[in-house]
């Protein structure tokens, strides 16, 4: 078995130092700026070999076997174009692009004619087989059946009961970004008294425009670390955080990794180790990505006391893994007006049926599966049998406005399979009076479809968010008004 490490895929060099400080299981972390290499090396070894072994625990759970497989060297479905990276023991190809083989025996597929026929089930049909006509019955009907699939079958539950957070300001910095904003560093404090030896918290970095007048809008950006960016020089663009603000609009950041690890080392710590008591996870419990999106429902609750921020225009962004995070977020939890998850993938807003970069296999595999419910890894290997795919998280966003973006040379995230997505998503949107794309045409890269409540971006470059930054904030003018 090809052991894919949880850090492994779509991190550039500034997240992947915040999520190796962060890592440790109650988010108080670890800081490998302290160890040598060979601490490091140890350290990761243990925090893969636990990450295995709750894995295994779980197939079991679920009496998965998995096939008996050759060497990857010596497996004759390995695409014959690939070979071993010097030093790191992967696959790649002379451009250098990743391949993995997963533990069910298909391989990274990257070639567009290979990405194979596949049914997409209908957002607009009932369980029973009835069509939905009216938004009545979208409602009240098929948006929980969906609903209720992503809640047993794909992220997990959340909790009926979950601990009562108490937020408090902890330090406040009135010439914060050049002297433009006011940061206030808040921490929600999540009760452990059932279970004391774990410590989740909540942190925000929230930053005020200086020049305040009356309530404003703001953009919040799921993150992994809780410190503040660098300061912008003369060199260096304009981040996020310096548009959002340039707008006159709030901006924060919220640390996923002081709410919940990402790692499947950590699942019996956190906040699904707190409300589990120490416990491993039962198939139906929620994953990562759900854990981290009830952080993010919590965080909600504090934004909506702050008497400078307009509650009803708060919108959520994130990139990657994050990207997914707040895409769930918004399906979740109606009171996100706008979400922008970028380069999100595979579980995110990327068809998962379609065989190509990322797939369900990777994220039921042992880097990934951590994000999601137990019951999950019921699909790897038989993805047909999954009973919604990414157009039907992108629906349950309606009627609210989302934005997704890919890279022209994100391959392993799928681009493609992300603007299918937002076309096949556009039925239920149309149903709620709103606009989608309104073409089934993938666009030239750099050239924003922004006419409808979908809006997609195909920016060109990599594995980052920036460069659609702009054409998002125009496009979100016109809900945050």
């Amino acid at each position: 078995m090809t052991l894919i490490p949880f850090y492994k895929f779509r991190t550039s060099a500034l997240v992947a130092s915040a999520l190796l400080l962060a890592m440790a299981g109650n988010g108080q972390g670890v800081d490998f700026r302290k160890m040598t290499a060979e601490e490091r090396q140890a350290y990761m070894a243990r925090i893969n070999a636990a990450s295995y072994a709750d894995r295994k625990k779980m197939l079991e759970q679920l009496r998965i076997v998995l096939p008996q497989l050759p060497p990857d060297s010596l497996d004759p479905a390995r695409p014959a174009h690939t070979f071993r990276q010097r030093g790191t023991g992967n696959w790649i190809d002379s451009a250098g692009q990743f391949y993995a083989r997963s533990e069910w025996g298909a391989w990274t597929n990257y070639d567009e004619a290979k990405a194979g026929a596949y049914t997409l089930p209908d957002p607009l049909v009932l369980n029973n087989g009835q069509r939905v006509t009216s938004a009545k019955d979208w409602w009240n009907k098929r948006r929980p059946e969906i609903l209720e699939y992503y809640r047993n079958e794909v992220y997990g539950k959340i909790p009926d009961y979950t601990p009562k957070v108490t937020f408090e300001v902890v330090s406040t910095d009135s010439s914060a970004v050049s002297g433009t904003a006011i940061l206030k560093k808040i921490v929600g404090r999540i009760d452990n008294s059932s279970y004391p030896s774990d410590t989740p918290r909540i942190e925000i970095s929230l930053y005020l425009p200086k020049d305040l007048k009356g309530q404003v809008p703001m953009m919040v950006q799921v993150s992994g670390a809780f410190f503040a960016p660098p300061e912008k020089t003369a060199s260096q663009p304009a981040g996020a955080r310096e548009l959002v603000l340039a707008q006159g609009w709030a901006f924060a950041t919220v640390n996923t990794t002081a709410i919940q690890a990402d790692n499947g080392a950590g699942l019996t710590k956190g906040i699904i180790g707190l409300v589990n008591k120490g416990q491993p996870r039962k198939p139906e419990d929620w994953g990562v990505l759900a854990a981290w999106s009830w952080g993010l429902s919590r965080a909600m609750d504090y934004f909506q006391t702050d008497k400078a921020i307009d509650g009803r225009k708060i919108g959520l962004q994130g990139h990657s893994r994050w990207g997914k995070t707040a895409l769930l977020t918004a399906a979740l939890d109606q009171r996100w007006a706008i979400v922008f998850p970028t380069s999100s993938g595979a579980m995110g807003a990327s068809l998962e049926k379609r065989n190509y970069g990322e797939t369900i296999d990777i994220v039921a595999g042992t880097g990934e599966y951590h994000w999601m419910a137990g019951n999950f890894l019921k699909y790897g290997g038989n993805w047909s049998a999954l009973p919604v795919d990414a157009h039907h998280l992108i629906a349950l966003v309606a009627p609210r406005p989302v934005f997704i973006t890919g890279g022209t040379q994100e391959r392993w995230i799928d681009t493609e399979g992300e603007f299918l997505a937002c076309v096949a998503a556009e039925p239920v949107y149309r149903l709620l009076g709103k606009k989608g794309l309104g073409t089934t045409t993938m666009p030239a890269p750099d050239h924003a479809l922004v006419e409808g409540e979908i809006a997609f971006r195909n920016h060109t470059g990599g594995h980052v968010d920036l460069p659609n930054w702009p054409a998002f904030l125009q496009w979100a003018k016109r809900y945050f008004k």
